[in-house]
């Protein structure tokens, strides 16, 4: 949809093109949806010769910023901080591989690829608490070596890489090493 002289910015990440969802206020986004936005910025400046500003909410008459267009930059900053933050968790906590059957219930298992997150250790079937989340979900962790906060040469690491961490739940009836695990309806 070509809009010109229009800010679509939000109408973009919602998806709303509505006369109501073709309002240039981004102040009220969830962190997610501002990297969004990041994203798209950036396509557009790589891949688009710039020609001006849409002078309104985020660029004064004199193509100045505005104090929301640098309210926009700090929440689009810490979007880019909280993912950067999600990565790493990711990196030690990646997602299980999870199936569903309306006669069996859920299977998760790891594998050195699950959750898109290549390493060379396989873990086991965990449930990760996060603060604030309502559900748990499944992550992978790692069964052997040093927590993934202390160094290997560190003399109070017990062999057990992430299984102590007071986030993580066993699931019900599952063998605590266990790569797969089944849980029935």
């Amino acid at each position: 949809m070509y809009l010109p002289g229009r800010d679509a910015s939000r109408a973009f990440v919602t998806g709303d093109y509505s006369e109501a969802g073709l309002v240039n206020d981004v102040s009220d986004l969830s962190l997610s949806e501002m990297l969004t936005l990041q994203n798209w910025l950036s396509f557009y400046e790589k891949n688009y010769e710039f020609i001006g500003r849409v002078i309104g909410r985020f660029y004064r008459e004199d193509g100045l910023p505005t104090p929301e267009l640098t309210q926009a930059e700090a929440m689009i900053t810490k979007a880019l901080e909280a993912n950067k933050q999600d990565l790493k968790e990711k990196q030690k906590f990646p997602p299980c591989n999870a199936e569903w059957s309306s006669t069996r219930g859920s299977r998760f298992w790891c594998s050195q690829k699950s959750g898109g997150v290549s390493r060379d250790w396989i873990g086991v079937p965990r449930k990760l608490f996060k603060p604030g989340a309502k559900e748990p979900h499944c992550v992978c962790v790692k069964t052997t070596g040093p927590p993934s906060d202390q160094t290997p040469d560190d003399p109070t690491h017990r062999n057990r890489g992430d299984l102590d961490h007071p986030n993580l739940g066993e699931y019900t009836g599952c063998p605590p090493l266990a790569t797969t695990c089944s849980v029935p309806l």
